[in-house]
């Protein structure tokens, strides 16, 4: 070359033409792998998209058909549920009524027992030999016992009532909760249903697969104490009936004890009324007697007294008879027949005096026997005719003490009419 020719080049070194074919053929390999493995992955990602395409359709399908079948067993178990609400609050409402039933029993129970203890009352204001301890006070005071028995037992069942009233409103609630729970299930469920990927209100939820800390069960559990709960429900329903047809049959025996009580009270008073009118009658019936026979002694003593009082002056005549022949003179003084018949008639008269003297003074006594047994009588018939009177008040005191049974205003008096006790006594000769 020239000496004035110059040339230029790049201060880096310079391959050769077999590098240059050496590094020509390595990019074809390099281009063909490449290609290779593009090849290879487009028909990976083909697979993996349709796979995944096919996966997820399938799988958001059998999801779908696990919420659809997952709200019809709820909305079963909540009518379920629902239906044992329905029937729990008409057991609660039937047992509200039966405890408001008891009160009201409770409450009628006081008036008769205050009639019991009224009527107690009123017959011990009994007098003299009238307070006695009869059947009819016998009765009376049993009666008060069985009232005061029966109130106490019936307050007891009114407690049992309102501690299972609390219990019940209790499981309601309860029930009202696993209820709304239910609800609260399905509506989120169905909005599930209802969500697709074309749905606005999806995001990422990056702790959802995150269970450990959560208060979720098992299905099994789920289901054992949804059957556990209406299998305590039924218990409950079943429970409450008997208890309140208990109540109700409690309630019955009691009233029918009242009253099978009551019925004997009721006979023993108008039993023990027949029989003081009966001695009523005959005490009437002895004082009538008693007052004709004070009466014809009263007579017999006035005789006597005015039979006494005629001998006076017949003794005087006699006496003076006697001393005008003791004036008789000399041998005419002598004891003949006149004077020994004067002074016999004398003795006569003297003896009868004193007859008639013993005779009034022993009527006197007898008199003032009869007055005194009159008295008695009388007061006797006065406390019999309160005692009476006592016993017809309390029969007519207790011919209310019940709304259904109730005798009328003059049943006392009807049955006492009909006893026809005015008939034994016997009429005036």
């Amino acid at each position: 070359m020239a000496k004035f020719v110059s040339t230029y080049e790049k201060p880096l070194p310079h391959i050769g033409l077999p590098d240059w074919y050496a590094k020509q053929w390595e990019l074809g390999q390099s281009a063909d792998v490449r290609r290779s493995e593009a090849c290879q992955l487009r028909n990976s990602s083909r697979t993996v998209r349709s796979e995944g395409n096919t996966t997820t359709k399938w799988d958001t399908y059998m999801n779908n058909t696990r919420l659809v079948d997952r709200l019809t067993e709820l909305s079963r178990w909540k009518d379920v549920f629902e239906d044992l609400l329905q029937r729990l609050l008409t057991e609660i409402r039937l047992l509200n009524d039966e405890k408001a039933n008891m009160e009201k029993e409770i409450e009628n129970i006081s008036y008769p027992l205050r009639v019991a203890s009224e009527c107690i009352s009123m017959r011990d204001c009994r007098r003299g030999t009238e307070l006695t301890y009869d059947e009819a006070d016998i009765e009376l005071k049993k009666e008060l016992c069985t009232l005061g028995h029966l109130q106490e037992e019936l307050t007891k069942r009114a407690q049992a009532v309102w501690e299972k009233l609390n219990h019940l409103e209790t499981v309601k609630f309860e029930l009202n909760l696993d209820i709304e729970d239910k609800n609260e299930t399905i509506r989120i469920d169905k909005e599930n249903l209802e969500l697709d990927h074309t749905c606005a209100n999806i995001s990422y939820k990056p702790k959802t697969l995150i269970t450990e800390g959560t208060k979720s069960i098992s299905y099994e559990m789920w289901l054992e104490r949804c059957h556990r709960t209406k299998t305590m429900l039924d218990n409950e329903l079943n429970d409450c009936y008997t208890f309140r047809e208990t109540m109700r049959v409690t309630r019955e025996h009691a009233w029918n004890d009242i009253k099978a009580q009551q019925d004997v009270t009721d006979y023993t008073l108008r039993k023990r009324i027949y029989q003081t009118q009966k001695a009523r009658n005959e005490l009437e019936w002895q004082k009538l007697k008693v007052q004709k026979e004070m009466e014809m002694l009263r007579k017999e003593i006035t005789e006597a007294e005015g039979a006494l009082t005629s001998k006076t002056d017949i003794v005087k005549c006699v006496e003076t008879r006697l001393g005008n022949r003791t004036y008789r003179p000399g041998a005419e003084l002598c004891k003949d027949q006149v004077e020994l018949g004067l002074k016999s008639e004398v003795l006569q008269l003297r003896q009868t005096e004193e007859d008639l003297n013993k005779i009034i003074e022993c009527s006197r006594a007898s008199y003032n026997s009869l007055e005194s047994l009159l008295t008695r009588i009388v007061k006797n018939l006065e406390d019999k005719q309160h005692s009476l009177n006592t016993d017809v008040m309390c029969l007519d005191m207790r011919s209310t003490k019940t709304g259904d049974r109730s005798y009328s205003s003059n049943e006392t008096n009807r049955n006492i009419t009909l006893t026809r006790m005015e008939e034994e006594i016997p009429m005036e000769s």
